[in-house]
């Protein structure tokens, strides 16, 4: 079998953006995607190479998927070809997902469309209760690690800790671990142990990455330099233009330090999102944010991309440009909020490789993000409660509960967990079933 011609910039320019078009089914589905396409069918990556590239950007912060795709794309054809991958990854979804927030902002108050969401409420709680039974039976092997996800739920659900707190409690938990209970903190696997042979590939196991490691200081200087730039004109702007308390401002740099906080994929900073979102700034409503979830898993691209929608809904508030372009607020906001999140991944890729590949096998490094990783289960927990809460006992626990909504979640719970149904047949199915009840109880 001979090795296949190397691939054009525009020929991996169609590529990413069919990925960005096609990539549903949350980072596993679109990992999935790009090996079948990348390693399997095309062969312009070998299985060695693409699990390398999996596990390094499993370590980093951010969106995994993202970061793999900017990761091969940088492979292939530098930094342009990473820039590609990175932004068409993203950009799809992003202008649907502000699409469907207007229309959400616009219409949310028509009885069809508030039948649609409310039968959609119940099925996001029963997705975020799968996602920690997925991730907790992937991560807590050992009773350390299920004793960091009990502390860091108890740390929310009764002391109403920071998240970052948790975060760097868990890590320091962690790493006290690597050199007292090793055995427990030797890290969780993401991948296969072994690699499969697909056949001579365009970029295979024979090139060597010696050359992207020398000075390696001097080229992470470079790249933090240029990303500190593109991360401080924008923020000096908005300074200058709202001042630092402008929900603009704010949204730059809150989503900055949500950016970095991303160990574990999105659902481990969604409730750093939602306790800020929602709690401090005022940005959005409790069942908004429920809903936006909902819009979130129903777009391709990053799960994270979500915070798009908190981007749309605040700004939409806040009509920085007077009431008569609050979309257009709305929208600016959301650009934003998904500059500043994303921002982060492209620099950790350009500038990080050579020194965050060194640090495979480094128990120092990875026993944090185990430690980290564990706490994420009980935060997801925290999340799934809170977003019951407010699903049953609309009018809280002194109004009445929602029995229908409370059947939902059990119908979806048991469509995810026993049948293995995507998210989207979940999603789907649960707003048709709220339209119809929304019928009826109104006629």
């Amino acid at each position: 079998m001979q090795k296949p011609p190397f691939p054009s910039y525009h020929e991996a320019f169609r590529f990413w953006l069919k990925l960005g078009l096609i990539s549903f089914g949350g980072p596993a589905g679109q990992i999935a995607i790009m090996h079948q396409e990348l390693v399997e069918k095309r062969r312009w990556i070998s299985e060695g190479r693409f699990l390398h590239a999996l596990n390094y950007c499993m370590l980093l912060p951010g969106p995994e998927a993202q970061q793999l795709a900017t990761y091969i794309g940088w492979l292939l054809h530098g930094v342009r070809g990473g820039l590609t991958a990175g932004i068409l990854f993203v950009l799809p979804a992003f202008f649907l997902l502000c699409l469907l927030s207007w229309i959400y902002v616009t219409y949310s108050h028509l009885p069809v469309v508030a039948g649609i969401f409310y039968g959609i409420k119940p099925a996001v709680t029963a997705i975020v209760l799968q996602a920690t039974y997925r991730i907790g039976g992937r991560t807590l092997k050992n009773p350390a690690l299920w004793g960091i996800a009990a502390c860091s739920f108890l740390a929310l659900f009764v002391l109403d800790a920071p998240f970052p707190l948790i975060v760097l409690c868990a890590g320091l938990a962690g790493l006290a671990g690597s050199r007292f209970m090793p055995e427990y903190f030797s890290g969780v696997g993401h991948g296969a142990s072994a690699a499969k042979d697909y056949g001579p590939a365009v970029i295979d196991d024979t090139i060597t990455e010696a050359a992207q490691g020398r000075r390696w200081f001097m080229r992470l200087a470079i790249v933090l330099s240029i990303g500190l730039i593109l991360w401080a004109v924008p923020i000096a702007a908005l300074t200058l233009w709202g001042g630092w308390q402008h929900p603009f401002t704010q949204m730059g740099w809150f989503f900055t330090k949500a950016a970095l906080m991303t160990f574990g994929g999105a659902y481990a900073v969604l409730p750093y999102v939602f306790q800020a979102a929602v709690e401090h700034y005022h940005w959005l409503s409790a069942p908004q944010m429920i809903d936006g979830l909902a819009l979130g898993e129903t777009t391709p691209g990053p799960l994270i991309l979500v915070v798009a929608f908190v981007g749309f809904v605040g700004g939409h508030g806040a009509a920085a440009f007077g009431p008569d372009w609050a979309s257009l607020s709305g929208f600016a906001a959301a650009a934003i909020v998904t500059w500043f999140t994303f921002l982060p991944s492209f620099i950790f890729i350009f500038g990080g490789a050579p020194l965050v590949e060194a640090t495979h096998g480094n128990m120092k490094f990875t026993a944090p993000l185990t430690g980290v990783t564990s706490a994420v289960v009980g935060v997801i927990f925290n999340l799934a409660l809170f977003f019951a809460y407010h699903v049953l006992w609309p009018q809280g626990f002194g109004g009445s509960f929602d029995f229908f909504s409370a059947i939902i979640i059990v119908l979806a719970g048991v469509a995810l967990l026993v049948f293995n149904r995507s998210v989207l047949t979940v999603i789907g199915a649960s707003a048709l079933i709220g339209l119809c009840f929304s019928i009826f109880v109104t006629y």
